[in-house]
Order: C-alpha cells, then structure tokens, then sequence
C-alpha cells in the first residue's frame, strides 16, 4: 500500500498515476479544501504528527511514502522524512520543475531575509503573492510600508489573514492569471513571491511584473530535509514518479512503463557529449523529456561511443533489448545525424524531406533540448535493418532501418484488457463528477484542443480512449452518459471511417483506396499516389474544399460510432495538427 501526500497540483497529478495501476492507495491532505475524486485511492484528512504517521502506516502495511506536498511545507518535510527514519519505508519526493535561477529577480533565503532586502531597495508599495500564511512573516514590513496581500477567496484564508492582524481593506483575491491586472491597478513597485516552480505560476507572476517594470523579490524554496533513515529518491513528474514506483514497489503495477527510442538516443548523446567535452564517463545521465520533468537513464560505453539499451518495459515492442548508440564529435554547429540501422526518409509528408534520417520531430528536439553545445550527433543501432523489416517502416517509405520516435519520451504498457479497464474507471469518474458532458480523446495532444471548445468542464469530464473507440463508446451506452462529445485526429479518423473501431497500427493502416473514395465525395480531385500519412491531406487538399473533405470523413465516422450511443447524443470534433477543428454539421 502507498501513502501519498497531496494538496497539491503535483498531488492531485501523484493520484493520477496510481490510479494506473487499479491498486488502493491513500491518499492525504491536511483539510477536505481539495476537490479530487478518487477511484482506487483513499481520501484521508487531518493533520498528522509522526506518531499518528507511524501507527497509520502500521495499521495499513504502508510500504511506500509519496511526498507531493507544497515546496514551502516545512514542517511536513520533516515528518515525513522522520517517518521513514522510524519506519525504514523509503520516501519518494515529488517536486515541482523550476525554472534556472534568474540574475535579474532579487532573491531572498527566507521571509526576513525578504524584509531586509525590500528595506535596502527602498521599496514602500509591494504586492506580496506569498500566501497568507506568510503575512505573519512579512509582519514587519506591512506594519511600516503600503502593502496589499492576494490570497484566495475562502473561509480559511480570510480567518487566517484576520488572525493575523492584516488590514482587511488591503486583501486583494486570487483569479487566474490576474497577476498583470493586479499590478496595473495598484501601481506596486514591486512584487514578492515564492520560488514556488513551473505548476505554481511562477513564470507568469515574474512575467507580468516585468512587462509593468516591477521589480520582482522571491523567497526560495526551502532545502528538502535530510534523511537519518530511509531512502529519499527525488523526482518532477509524472512518468519519473510511475518508473520510481516501479522500481521500490515493483508490484504496484501489473505492467511496467518503458523508455522510447527517442529518449534512448539522447540520454546515449548526453553521455557522449559529457565524455567528449569533459571525459567524465557517468553510469547515469539525467534526461529532461518533452514535458520538462527529468529522469535518469542508465548507459554504457563502448569505443568512441555511449550506448543506451531500450527497455520496452511490458510493452510488446520489437525493439526491446536493443543497443542504440550516439557518437558526438566538435562541429561548428548542432548537428543530428543517421547511422547504421537508423532509416531514413524515401518519400514526402514527413516532418522532414526525403534523404533525411528517421528521426521524428520530438527526439530532435529532446536533443537539442538536452545538449547545447555545437556537436555532430551520429544515431546507430547495430540490429536496426533486420529489426525493421518486422515493423511497418518499409510500407510507410522508411527505408535501411528502425525510425528513432517517441512524443512522450515514455512508453506506457497497457494490456487490451488493461487499458479498457481504465477507460472504464475514468468514465465512471466523469459521470460521477455530474458533468453534462463527457469529452473523449485519442490522447494529449487533441485533448489540449478540445478542452479550448469546453472550457467550463471539469478535469474529470475529459477521457482518453487511445485506440479503443468502441469500447469507450460502449462503455458510455452502458453507464447512461447522454452527451458524448469525440475529439479525434485525421490519421484515426481515416481508419475509423472505414469502420475500423480499433485503429491501432498493428491491426490496421490507412486505407488509401477508402480516402480517395472520401475525395471524390467531397469533390476533390488530388493524387494521393503518394501519400504516406493521412495528416498531409491537410496541406495537399485546397483550402475552400477542406470543410467539405472534413464533413464527409465525420460522416463516415458517425454511421459506425453513432450507433454505440443509441440513447444518447454523440459530437464529433475533427482536430489537425495546429488545433483547427471541424465540427459535425
């Protein structure tokens, strides 16, 4: 059993990824403030000292502790961290992403230290965007200075701005992203907030400020205690939290996530560039992914090069267990290019032209996102010709070997059984969130786009159906949700309307005879003779006859989809891959 402790945005993201695996955990916070609907998990509250720590661990077979608090929680750092020193339970602490320390920003070590230096700057009108726990902190400078407090609009907070003596005339509340209008209708000349990383606002509050020629004080974030005891692993995300629980709790999940060829390739280029540069030969490298957390990568090395070999974890994938190599060499600029077993590009309408190396769009960019120095970056995998002949490159116009991809930098292993399962389970949390809606997608990226067409939906109302799209349409049948909207992406859509309900690549590929009978619906006379991935129809398919082109494929798609749905009413939203959406008609 897990033991989580939330409150958090990296809270309510920790129960997420448990949620994954179908195992109870708990789940903690210190008041009910949070609203988070649970499946597997467990909502407890109230305050806990260590003893009350030890004995609820002891009482649930506790055997694993998340700590994904707020960075400034002191004090539950160190009941935590004395937890597991008591207990022996290692601890994983789930931290936020921080931006590099800025030279431009005043920073301060803590509250006094924040009073000091807003004395020594002469500042007499501040905005203080700490919290209000922190007024009694900041104490001895509003009692002398002109200074408002943003705090947000609940009980609790104002009681606890009112014991604290504040002058309820300068309380000023909390609302997304109203920091600018703030500054610009109390003219401060400065603001003070906390080093509170990427989920807390942190570059927008400093943006705002800068743009208004106010000067910016921050608190830093406070050191993560020591352990006496225990182990205390440290990660920033999601798939870095998932791996971690992986590794101390192996059990947890039934299947185990694994890396891509993407980031095999760069966490082999980083080692390499570090031997290169600096001779240094680490067991490890850290790796930032495309969402920006990190996670350490295990190489090795061989005679002019670092080698990464892909864990797949239980993913069925062909190219587990493979070496794939980086050799980095000085250069004048920032090179990538193929080696031995990389394929490369024989045909238009991928991200990069014919002759180009089969590496996609996100695993250059991790790169270059990963190395800023001016290397050449030569990519090999030894096994990549013969292994490709068992993948779908030759059919696509990939040729010689393996392409080298991966969008999240995580492959994410899920049975059949395993991933309706959870499909399931999310789409009796949206209808018990009592949404009037329930917005299925075929994974992050279109779900960023749809969730701009329901802006006023919770969290909860929005579900992934990856490739199981009559299941998840059964599924709602089944559980009585009545409005459905489907948000799905032209390549799945192809594959849908011509009646495929799962549109995985290992059951099905476009069928271009099919979409050019859809052309011809539509009016539209093109040579599709070519074409490698239904997403070029985009660029390939005149603008007028675009929303034609597009009624026809959600047509198609509605007479297999709407059927799933008989009493309820189903809306299908047609996504590119810059966010238009076409809408049924």
């Amino acid at each position: 059993m897990i033991l989580v402790f939330g409150g958090t945005t990296e809270g309510r993201i920790a129960a997420k990824v448990l949620e994954e695996s179908g195992a109870e955990f708990f789940y903690s916070t210190r008041s009910d403030t949070q609203d988070i609907q649970l499946v597997h998990g467990r909502h407890v509250t109230g305050a806990m000292e260590v003893p009350q720590m030890v004995a609820f661990c002891q009482e649930h077979d506790i055997r694993l502790l998340i700590d994904a608090a707020h960075p400034f929680a002191v004090n539950l750092h160190r009941n935590i961290v004395d937890l597991a020193a008591q207990t022996g339970l290692p601890v994983i602490r789930y931290d936020r992403i921080y931006p590099p320390h800025d030279e431009g920003l005043v920073w301060c070590k803590d509250y006094g230290d924040a009073i000091r230096q807003l004395e020594q700057h002469g500042i007499s009108r501040l905005l203080a965007l700490t919290g209000v726990n922190t007024i009694a902190r900041l104490r001895d400078y509003w009692q002398e200075h002109e200074c408002w407090f943003r705090i947000l609009k609940r009980e609790e907070s104002l009681t606890g701005a009112q014991k604290a003596g504040f002058p309820a005339d300068r309380l000023v509340y909390y609302e997304k992203d109203d920091t600018a209008a703030l500054i610009e209708k109390l003219h401060p000349q400065a603001i003070v907030t906390k080093e509170s990383g990427v989920s807390g606002g942190f570059d927008e509050k400093v943006e705002a400020a800068r743009q208004a020629g106010v000067k910016v004080f921050v608190v830093k974030r406070p050191d993560y205690p020591v352990s006496p005891g225990g182990s205390v692993e440290h990660v920033n995300g999601p798939h870095g939290l998932r791996r971690m629980v992986e590794r101390l709790l192996p059990e947890f999940y039934p299947l185990h996530s694994g890396l891509t060829t993407g980031t095999c390739a760069t966490a082999a280029a980083i080692a390499a560039t570090r031997r290169l540069l600096s001779g240094e030969t680490p067991a490890s490298v850290p790796v930032i992914l495309p969402d920006g957390e990190t996670i350490d990568v295990e190489v090795t090395y061989g005679d002019g090069y670092a080698a990464v070999f892909k864990q797949a974890g239980d993913d069925p994938d062909v190219t587990n267990g493979i070496e794939i190599r980086a050799h980095v060499e000085p250069s004048d600029r920032f090179e990538i290019c193929g080696g031995e077993g990389v394929g490369r590009f024989t045909v238009p309408g991928f991200d990069f032209p014919p002759g180009e190396p089969a590496i996609n769009k996100a695993p250059r960019q991790m790169l270059r996102d990963n190395i800023k120095e001016n290397v050449r970056i030569t990519i090999s995998v030894p096994e990549g010709a013969e292994i490709a002949r068992r993948t779908f490159n030759p059919r696509l116009g990939i040729e010689g070997g393996i392409s080298i991809i991966g969008v999240s930098g995580i492959v994410k292993p899920f049975s059949e059984e395993a991933f309706i399962s959870s499909i399931r389970k999310c789409m009796q949390v949206a209808k018990a969130s009592g949404s009037y809606r329930v917005v299925i997608n075929s994974g992050g990226k279109s779900e960023r786009f749809v969730k701009a067409q329901y802006p006023d939906l919770p969290q909860q109302a929005f579900v992934e159906y990856g490739n199981y799209i009559g299941e998840t349409l059964a599924i709602a049948h089944e559980l009585g949700i009545k409005n459905v909207t489907m948000g799905v992406m032209l390549g799945k859509a192809v594959k849908l309307a011509a009646g495929n309900l799962d549109t995985h690549s290992r059951l099905t590929t476009m069928d271009k005879d099919f979409v050019m009978t859809m052309l011809h619906e539509a009016g539209i006379d093109i040579d599709i003779s070519d074409l490698t991935l239904a997403r070029e129809l985009w660029e390939r398919i005149p603008q007028e006859k675009l929303q034609d082109f597009a009624a026809v494929v959600i047509n198609h798609c509605a007479r297999y989809c709407a059927p799933l749905l008989p009493n309820g009413h189903l809306t299908l939203l047609l996504i590119t891959d810059t966010g238009t959406i076409f809408k049924q008609k």
